[in-house]
C-alpha cells in the first residue's frame, strides 16, 4: 500500500495514528500559516507558544479528527482560536492600549493595510478599538475570515457552530466595526472588508 496522497490531510492524520512522525506533513503545510495568525492577534512572542501548543492539541486528539474532511486547515484554526481564547485579556489590553496611544504592540501588518488617505496610526488606533469592543465570539469570527481567509464553512468547522451563527456573528461584528470607525470608509483596512465572496 502506499502512502497517502500529499493533499490529504485526512489520510494524512489517519496514517499517523500507525507512524506518528507522518503528522509532521501536517506541521509542514500549517505551521506557518497559524504562527502568521496567532501573530497578528497576539504578538510574535505568544505566536510561538500558541503555534506549538496548536500541533500539540492537534497530535494529541488527531484520533478525534474527523476523516471525512480532506483539509484539516479549520481544525487546526479552531484549536489555535480556542488557545488564542485563553490570552482574551492579553488581546483585548493590547487593542485598548493600541486604541489609546497608537502605538502597535501586536500587528505590525496592520500598517500594511491602512489605506494610503489614513495615517496608520490613526487607522491602528481606530481599528484597535473597534476590535477590542467586540465579544470574543464576533472577534474570532471576524478575524478568521478577514485573517486566516477561512469561508464561512472553514469558520463554522473551526468553531464548532452553524454557518447561520457565523453568518450573524459576523454580520454583528462587521455593523460594530464600521459603527466605531465612523462612515468615513477610507479608515476601514482592506482586511476588515471582508468580501462577500468568502460565503
Amino acid at each position: 500500500m502506499t502512502g497517502p496522497p500529499r493533499d490529504d490531510d485526512a489520510a494524512v492524520v489517519s496514517q499517523s495514528l500507525e507512524r506518528p512522525e507522518t503528522f509532521a506533513l501536517l506541521y509542514d503545510r500549517y505551521a506557518a500559516d497559524i504562527h502568521r495568525y496567532a501573530a497578528r492577534r497576539l504578538g510574535e512572542g505568544a505566536a510561538d507558544d500558541i503555534t506549538a501548543d496548536t500541533f500539540l492539541v492537534a497530535f494529541r486528539s488527531r484520533a478525534r479528527f474527523d476523516t471525512g474532511r480532506d483539509s484539516a486547515r479549520p481544525w487546526l484554526y479552531g484549536i489555535a482560536a480556542n488557545l488564542i481564547g485563553k490570552h482574551r485579556r492579553t488581546e483585548v489590553r493590547a487593542l485598548r492600549a493600541l486604541a489609546r496611544t497608537g502605538t502597535d504592540p501586536v500587528a505590525e501588518s496592520w500598517t500594511e493595510r491602512a489605506d494610503h488617505r489614513v495615517s496608520a496610526q490613526a487607522a491602528h488606533s481606530l481599528l484597535a478599538g473597534a476590535l477590542a469592543s467586540l465579544s470574543a465570539g464576533d472577534r474570532h469570527v471576524l478575524l478568521l475570515i478577514a485573517w486566516a481567509d477561512l469561508s464561512y464553512q472553514e469558520v463554522a468547522d473551526a468553531l464548532s457552530v452553524p454557518v447561520g451563527t457565523v453568518r450573524s456573528r459576523l454580520n454583528r461584528a462587521r455593523r460594530k466595526v464600521r459603527q466605531t470607525l465612523g462612515t468615513d470608509p477610507t479608515v476601514v483596512t482592506e482586511g476588515l472588508e471582508v468580501a462577500h465572496g468568502h460565503g
